[in-house]
């Protein structure tokens, strides 16, 4: 099946006005993840398909496509100099900031399959040590695919996955399953995330201001002024002096951004 240009139009269109995903230069991708499902269920062509998911009523056919377009794709360790600046920096400066009440709020806003809230949930406990039952440290952990967030929420990875993993936590967050081919994550590790559907152009759900947050390779399918917008809502939910926590592959505006810049990846708000 072929997509037109005004098939792509059309999906682009709807994905950038409720998600902010800009897709108008990826009609090989779009194109390649939808049409042996387009196919398969009897639609002759993307408008056809499209007329199909703005009628429906139900959400379910908008969440497939959804779960179609967004990327998934991650694993534990990924740009691990994030996790070694936050246990080593932000993680101290939240503890002392929470002091008084033990409540730490890390918010994860691009979860996908698990594997980045189950590391910063690793790295928080292996920072608190012996102090870690004295704390509230349980992580949000959102994303817009409810397909990722099934996939976190069993936390099962092959055991190609965790190799790169530090062996003391392989032992203590994970138990071999399938005849060792296969680890899941232990419940004692998965009570200290959250997962939650959270579509980032929705208003955020925050009551209280948080410490750490982690939005890193989301903002790669947003134009300049919605991740313009949508760094600034994070500012603004923000304790003063939190750290945010972008890709390495990804870029902020120096000159409109009100966060202090650490390192190219590493964002702090004034304190």
């Amino acid at each position: 099946m072929t997509m037109t240009d005004e098939e792509l139009q059309r999906i682009s269109v709807y994905m950038k006005q409720r998600y902010g995903i800009e897709l108008g230069q990826k009609k090989v991708i779009v194109n390649g993840r939808l049409q042996n499902y387009i196919a398969k269920n009897g639609w002759k062509n993307y408008q056809e398909y499209m007329d199909a998911v703005e009628r429906d009523k139900t959400g379910t056919l908008e969440r497939i496509l959804v779960n179609f377009l967004t990327t998934n794709h991650t694993y534990f360790m990924r740009e691990f100099e994030h996790f070694d600046y936050m246990k080593s920096v932000a993680l101290p400066w939240a503890k002392q900031k929470a002091a008084a009440t033990k409540d730490l709020r890390v918010w994860c806003g691009a979860a996908s399959s698990g594997e980045e809230p189950y590391m910063i949930a690793m790295v928080i406990a292996d920072f608190l040590g012996l102090e870690k039952d004295q704390w509230d440290k349980k992580i949000l952990a959102t994303d817009i695919s409810t397909k990722a967030l099934q996939e976190a929420m069993m936390g099962i990875y092959g055991a190609e996955e965790l190799k790169n993993l530090p062996e003391q936590w392989k032992r203590h967050f994970f138990k071999s399953i399938a005849g060792g081919s296969q680890y899941q994550v232990k419940d004692e590790l998965k009570q200290e995330v959250l997962f939650r559907k959270l579509n980032l152009m929705d208003p955020f759900p925050f009551k209280k201001k948080l410490h750490i947050v982690f939005l890193r390779n989301v903002m790669i399918y947003f134009d300049d002024n919605t991740k313009r917008d949508l760094v600034q809502r994070i500012y603004d939910v923000m304790e003063p002096g939190g750290y945010f926590f972008i890709g390495t592959t990804e870029t902020i505006d120096r000159s409109s951004t009100p966060f202090q810049i650490i390192q190219p990846s590493i964002f702090r708000k004034k304190p």
